[in-house]
């Protein structure tokens, strides 16, 4: 750093808090280090009786914290539209972004969501960043819906300047795991069609009232959906294979057959499911509640609205527990984002969300008491 005088600091970088002290007033920080000094600021740094400052002096190799808060940046949703891309075979594949992110302001940017959305986190890339030491990206947990101006991510270096060479080799590894794509992506969620299947003796003989229907409305109500069909069969896997076929003739994107989920011998859901020809991704999840899940993809090829059609299988709890595998398992389907076995099978870390003290779900009142 060096020594200037205040009235030539324009366009200086400070390296440290100017702090400004009015009695009764205020006691705090008017300019932080790394700030970058106005023409407009002089005036004000004379005044807390700064005639001489110790600034920032550029070297060759060095990055300021605000530029290195670019390069972070570019890490987590890629570049603008007037920067180089991350790596040319990767940028043509990469997703709209859907992101906004602020100036660099004291050595941070902010990231926020530009639309509602399903927010994927490259896990790998992110911990390649910040093992690095000195830099950090912070983000919210990956897999989970979030709202237009939601805060998404943040990104800074610790110190006020940092080594180029060492930001050069934290994007290195990071693009070596990401395979060149950004760390974050935000997946809009889409218009869909759906259709309820109820099933269950009890229910279609009319010894008990149907609860169940009501709550799937209500959770498909909470994205932009439209419910095309609704029936009720008892358990006869004919039947309720026959009724998901007609929901998907019908235009349906998504088909969720409520009940019959068991191994008990009188539940057939899962075989009416696996009747209809669909792929079925797996029956059985890690998470509590809802571990009696059951999720199928049927592939409409033919016809003026070729489209993938997830069929989901809904064990009972959801009719009485607030979050379950279905809350966790629809934002990916709003999103037009495929689910694989893998993916389920990675829900077992916070899958058991009942005994979860602080719940990364948004909104979620398990373990609050309301």
């Amino acid at each position: 750093m060096k020594l200037i005088r205040t009235i030539d600091a324009e366009g200086a970088v400070l390296c440290h808090d100017i702090t400004q002290i009015i009695k009764g007033v205020t006691k705090d920080a008017v300019f932080r280090k790394g700030h970058i000094v106005t023409k407009e600021d002089i005036p004000v740094l004379l005044s807390v009786g700064k005639d001489q400052l110790y600034v920032w002096e550029k070297q060759e190799g060095i990055l300021h914290e605000d530029e290195a808060a670019e390069i972070l940046c570019r890490l987590c949703i890629g570049p603008g539209p007037q920067e180089n891309t991350l790596d040319e075979n990767a940028a043509a594949e990469a997703p709209v972004k859907n992101m906004e992110r602020s100036r660099a302001k004291e050595g941070k940017i902010e990231i926020t969501a530009a639309c509602d959305g399903l927010l994927k986190v490259n896990r790998a890339g992110l911990k390649a960043v910040n093992s690095f030491g000195q830099m950090m990206i912070a983000s919210r947990h990956g897999g989970f819906p979030v709202k237009t101006g939601d805060k998404l991510a943040g990104t800074r270096i610790i110190p006020l300047v940092i080594e180029e060479e060492k930001m050069a080799a934290a994007s290195e590894a990071c693009m070596a795991v990401t395979g060149g794509r950004p760390i974050l992506s935000l997946h809009p969620f889409v218009h869909k069609k759906a259709g309820i299947v109820t099933t269950g003796n009890e229910v279609f003989y009319g010894r008990i009232e149907d609860t169940f229907t009501p709550v799937v409305e209500a959770k498909l109500a909470e994205y932009d959906t439209e419910i095309i069909a609704r029936e009720m069969w008892n358990d006869d896997n004919e039947k309720v294979t026959a009724a998901i076929m007609r929901m998907i003739e019908a235009g349906a994107d998504i088909v969720c057959c409520s009940g019959g989920m068991s191994v008990d011998p009188d539940d057939r859901t899962p075989l009416a499911i696996k009747n209809t020809g669909a792929r079925i991704v797996s029956y059985g999840a890690p998470v509590l509640p809802g571990a009696m899940f059951m999720l199928a993809y049927y592939e409409v090829k033919d016809g003026p609205n070729p489209r993938t059609v997830a069929i989901m299988g809904l064990p009972g709890c959801v009719m009485y527990a607030r979050r379950t595998i279905f809350d966790l398992v629809l934002p990916h389907v709003m999103a037009d984002d495929e689910i694989t076995a893998g993916d389920l099978s990675s829900l077992g870390e916070g899958g058991l969300c009942l005994s979860c003290p602080v719940c990364i779900f948004p909104n979620c009142g398990f373990g609050k008491g309301h």
